[in-house]
């Protein structure tokens, strides 16, 4: 009997893996994401599927979606909500955008609340410098958690205000993504760790154990807490500006005071359950209904990512553009849009509303870049105005609608931020903030080019097949 040579037998394996990917891959996902794995797969079988079983499926262990459930049960207590949408909010925002607030306020674990005030830190060593002062004044704790925490010049002013603090006798947690965080796990773990200072390596790679997950599934958030009197969000790391070669990186840091701080600190409880399997002695104040303190400052903490209600972020960023009246600002330094943020995009710019996108002229990922440069054809054809901005790598991330609701955060406006990455963002329905914000984003404006369809048409063949090339990669960038 002849037996198949081994020639013939990786060719029937390799469409073996093809078909079987046709019928697993689209199941539960999204199209765009079924579309580039299986053309993934169909050119590579076997290096797609291993890939596709490393970082294609979004697993996360099944006790981070009891500990959420848990969270939200102890965080959301009805009876003590500040805001009340019909008594309360139509003297806050347009009826128009009420029904945008009333879904984030149904799928995010936390309520709208008030009763807070938030300091806007758009320059970056003012930022850092924001929070060692107030590190240096804390008395009980301090919690942190971030993507990147480096060691380096910026790492160790933080590490050492870190220090001091644990030598008064504050406790200090710290909470580092393990891969964007590697240099100061690294370099700065031992030191803080061996002077008392707990240290956190957040979602580890792991192929197996309880808390085993995709390896490219990041904790993408930026949060600090202390003595449950302030607390800090935004886009910007414990890193130095001038981190990317050649970049000189631009962010915004917000400093939040009031109700809000509690809610920041429970999703870094959160996060430390994870990895740690128990709440610290000083968590109790973060599980417990805040106190009612007034209407000034409503806001609302909208975490994302594996674990939370899918596409949070992405849900409330459309219905925020639906519900605007007049202009929408959108700023990211990463724009590869799902098809329903697409549309709402196009669609809010077709029906009179001037729509803004700010984004980077230059990126630290040539290969993302070009994928979000392939929608500015249907963006720009539906009026929507697109400013490339120079001068520095604007790493900021934030939204406002008209003059009255802002969304300050991590989150890119991209496929990776939507559902992938832990990030944190906060819904702020304040004019006085949302003017201040508009201030910054005059002054991204006055540094940007603006980028035309007569100047896309001229594009070379090459460069559009690579940005088409880059988009059916949009799922896995």
């Amino acid at each position: 009997m002849d037996w198949p040579d081994w020639g013939t037998l990786y060719i029937a394996s390799e469409w073996a893996v093809r078909i079987g990917a046709l019928f697993y891959v689209p199941q539960r996902r999204a199209p765009n994401a079924s579309r580039a794995w299986l053309l993934l797969i169909f050119f590579w079988p076997w290096v797609g599927l291993l890939l596709y079983f490393l970082i294609g499926r979004a697993y996360v262990p099944k006790h981070r979606f009891e500990l959420q459930r848990y969270i939200y049960q102890l965080i959301r207590h009805p009876e003590q909500q500040l805001v009340h949408f019909n008594a309360d909010m139509a003297h806050v925002v347009a009826p128009e955008l009420l029904p945008a607030l009333r879904l984030a306020d149904q799928l995010s674990e936390f309520p709208l609340i008030g009763g807070n005030s938030f300091e806007l830190l758009p320059h970056y060593a003012q930022a850092i410098d924001r929070i060692i002062t107030d590190i240096d004044s804390s008395q009980h704790y301090v919690h942190l958690l971030f993507y990147i925490f480096e060691n380096d010049e910026v790492g160790r002013e933080v590490a050492d205000a870190l220090l001091r603090a644990v030598h008064r006798g504050v406790v200090v947690r710290v909470l580092m993504d393990a891969v964007g965080s590697r240099g100061g796990l690294k370099g700065l773990g031992p030191e803080l760790r061996a002077a008392g200072v707990e240290v956190i390596a957040a979602q580890p790679l792991k192929l197996w154990g309880p808390n085993a997950a995709r390896f490219d599934l990041r904790n993408h958030r930026k949060i600090v807490v202390i003595d449950d009197s302030s607390a800090f969000f935004g886009s910007q790391n414990i890193v130095s500006q001038h981190a990317n070669k050649g970049m000189v990186n631009e962010e915004l840091l917000v400093r939040a005071t009031g109700t809000i701080v509690q809610h920041l600190g429970a999703v870094w409880l959160g996060d430390r359950y994870i990895e740690t399997g128990n709440f610290p002695p000083e968590a109790e104040k973060h599980l417990l209904p805040p106190p009612v303190t007034g209407l000034g400052g409503i806001a609302l903490v909208v975490p994302s990512g594996p674990g939370y209600n899918k596409g949070t972020a992405e849900a409330v960023m459309t219905a925020l553009m639906y519900g605007a009246r007049s202009r929408v600002v959108l700023t990211s330094p990463y724009v590869i849009p799902t098809e329903s943020f697409f549309l709402a995009m196009c669609s809010t710019a077709r029906r009179g509303v001037t729509v803004d996108l700010i984004v980077d002229q230059e990126s630290n990922k040539p290969l993302a870049q070009l994928a979000q440069q392939s929608y500015y054809d249907g963006l720009l054809r539906a009026g929507v105005n697109i400013h490339h901005h120079t001068g520095s790598f604007l790493h900021a991330k934030h939204i406002s609608i008209d003059s009255e609701v802002a969304l300050i955060g991590s989150s890119n406006l991209d496929i990776r931020s939507f559902d992938l990455n832990a990030e944190v963002s906060v819904l702020i329905c304040d004019r006085t903030v949302v003017a201040a914000l508009a201030k910054i984003q005059a002054g991204y404006l006055a540094s940007t080019k603006a980028v035309t369809l007569a100047e896309r048409r001229n594009l070379p063949v090459r460069q559009r097949v690579l940005e088409n090339v880059a988009r059916l990669m949009d799922s896995l960038l």
